[in-house]
């Protein structure tokens, strides 16, 4: 009787929303960083999708600034009607975990919509660094502690927290933070022996990784991973430790529900095309279709588990 009503109520709002025309104009999503990054390439590759799905124009806008808080607050503050999204990742609740001050509150001023994908990032090493799996990476940094130091793109980022992860399940392992401003410069000390470790996505690594010029160690998935299927699970040296960035779509809370569950169908919809899947292999994740339930108790384990790890960790931004 429970599944049948709910079964109801679902067909009536949608006929409700099938109604009022949703969507009757282009819908925008708001990508809160340049073009050309993670969170750009992924939303144009779904907006064409859901376009097609949805019979309706869908536009991609960039508006950067402020670590990606500009842009998704701009939604946060829109009208709660289904045409104004926002295109965000992990970041969204790494910045949660240590901003005080944020144009939203992650969890609150959101209703989720789906999930675009996951994926794990690649721990590499300077090509002098005496270490090839991630036994020999644990080992060699326990030996000399306070020898080694690691890079981020900044202080607060996604890279700092998934080597602090590591540092804190593999017994609190000392290796120095050295913040960078971007990817670019990161790379470069990496290259050049003034750090040794540097845990980044696989597109920013895997090019690096296969001309020569810095040694993939492992992978932060679980599991061994399409993405880089040659690599080991740093979880063979530390169990458990898993660190995945994610990508998604948020409407602003107040959302309707028939309107977000119709995003979401859409959503996954692109999501089972196998050029879609393949796409977004390529970018260093794999489709992931959830639930908006699903997505948004992602979001909210997320912030607290990250809030625990900066006060564990001393992660602080500047």
């Amino acid at each position: 009787m429970a599944f049948a009503a709910t079964l109801i109520a679902c067909l009536v709002s949608g006929a409700v929303f099938a109604r009022d025309g949703y969507p009757g104009k282009p819908i925008t999503i708001v990508v809160p960083y340049p073009p050309g990054g993670s969170n750009d390439i992924f939303a144009r590759i779904v907006a064409k999708g859901i376009g097609e799905e949805l019979k309706q124009a869908v536009v991609v806008d960039n508006r950067p600034g402020a670590s990606g808080n500009t842009g998704t607050g701009i939604v946060a503050r829109s009208a709660p009607d289904g045409y104004t999204l926002a295109a965000v990742s992990s970041s969204m609740t790494t910045n949660a975990a240590v901003q005080a001050k944020l144009p939203f509150d992650a969890v609150r001023s959101f209703a989720p919509v789906a999930m675009f994908a996951r994926g794990p990032f690649i721990v590499a090493v300077n090509n002098a660094f005496p270490a090839r799996t991630p036994q020999e990476l644990i080992a060699a940094i326990r030996a000399n502690p306070g020898k080694y130091n690691y890079a981020s793109s900044g202080p607060g980022g996604v890279n700092q927290f998934g080597t602090e992860l590591l540092k804190a399940m593999a017994g609190n392992l000392l290796i120095t933070h050295i913040p960078y401003r971007g990817m670019p410069p990161a790379l470069t000390d990496l290259m050049g022996n003034q750090t040794q470790l540097l845990i980044s996505t696989g597109p920013s690594l895997l090019p690096m990784v296969r001309a020569g010029k810095v040694r993939a160690i492992g992978i932060t998935s679980l599991k061994p991973s399409p993405i880089a299927p040659e690599l080991a699970p740093m979880s063979s040296a530390v169990p458990g430790y898993e660190f995945e960035l994610w990508w998604g779509l948020l409407a602003p809370a107040g959302t309707p529900s028939a309107i977000v569950n119709q995003l979401n169908a859409a959503v996954n919809a692109v999501l089972s095309k196998p050029e879609i899947k393949a796409a977004i292999l390529k970018e260093g994740a794999e489709a992931r279709p959830v639930t908006p339930a699903q997505f948004a108790a992602t979001i909210a384990q997320d912030v607290e588990r990250w809030r625990a790890l900066a006060k564990r960790q001393n992660i602080v931004v500047d």
